[in-house]
């Protein structure tokens, strides 16, 4: 059992979101040398490294064995959507589109996630719900056409298209994740067992296996180490250090914020306003709707970019 501690939660909790804030800079960067093919690949390979040593330290190979016996079928849909499809789906998204929007609209996932609880865990939607969506969406809309909303110009409408079909796979994800039953760092690096390898697979048949440059191959390094990996169990240590939940939960909200810094520092990126304004909608609604919705909260150990 963990200990509790608030300041080592907050400590582990800004550390995580401090890295998720860098993650979408290092996409772009990665982009310029790696298609989004090669950079899931490599990124998959150092992320499933480090999965393993996490497994390894906690001494959970048995139960990951167990684990598999039990429900091979089951870790091979969950990896086929995560890493594979989820992140695939999202790097191309980066790839088309600028990293303030692709960011932004990626934060979506949340109200596509209660969306997708209708008729997957027969939930209902309340008010509340409906409102967020509408808040969200509207402030996607607003960043998506950098604030000429009834112009409908996008960037790139099939960027637009992919960025929120990635929150579909990932709220799908987590949505089949609740019925895992095995340890969180388990769970994910069964996924990335089964879906890593298919990545390589598809880069063979496309031949696209190549050894990186320097820099796709330290972009892929770092997004395999803290976009898909050592942040995420960062998370999930404050999560279970904490004496109060929801003040470590809340931190998350400054991800978005801080991302367009690191946007701007490092890839020169001007913010346009409508991103803030966007962003400001897109957070009041999960706010809202996280505070105010009564039914129980799904799950959400990792929160993506």
């Amino acid at each position: 059992m963990s200990v509790k501690s608030q300041p080592r939660a907050m400590v582990l909790g800004l550390s995580a979101v401090l890295l998720w804030s860098t993650v979408a800079t290092a996409f772009k960067l990665s982009l310029q040398t790696l298609t989004p093919l090669q950079l899931l690949g490599w990124s998959g390979l150092f992320s499933t490294l480090v999965l393993a040593l996490a497994v390894s330290w906690k001494r959970q190979w048995g139960e990951l064995l167990l684990q598999l016996r039990a429900r091979p079928g089951f870790f091979f849909t969950l990896g086929a959507l995560n890493p594979m499809l989820y992140y695939l789906v999202l790097f191309k998204a980066y790839d088309l589109l600028p990293a303030q929007q692709a960011q932004a609209l990626n934060y979506t996932w949340a109200l596509t996630l209660a969306l997708l609880a209708v008729p997957m865990l027969k939930q209902k939607l309340q008010k509340v719900d409906v409102i967020a969506m509408l808040l969200g969406y509207l402030g996607a809309l607003v960043i998506a056409t950098r604030g000429q909303v009834l112009a409908l110009e996008f960037d790139s409408t099939a960027g637009v298209v992919l960025a929120l079909g990635s929150t579909l796979i990932w709220a799908l994800y987590w949505i089949l994740n609740t019925r895992a039953q095995g340890a969180p760092a388990v769970t994910l690096l069964l996924c990335f067992l089964f879906g890593t390898p298919m990545v390589w697979a598809v880069m063979a048949w496309q031949g696209a296996l190549v050894v990186p440059s320097l820099q796709g191959m330290l972009g892929a390094a770092y997004v395999g180490l803290f976009e898909m990996g050592v942040t995420f169990l960062l998370w999930l240590g404050a999560m279970r250090s904490a004496t109060h939940v929801s003040r470590i939960s809340n931190l998350i909200f400054l991800s978005p914020f801080l991302s367009l810094v690191f946007i701007r520092l490092f890839l020169n990126e001007p913010i346009v306003p409508a991103t803030f304004i966007g962003l400001a909608l897109i957070v009041g609604a999960v706010v809202l709707q996280q505070k105010l919705k009564q039914s129980e909260p799904a799950p959400a150990a990792e929160q993506p970019e």
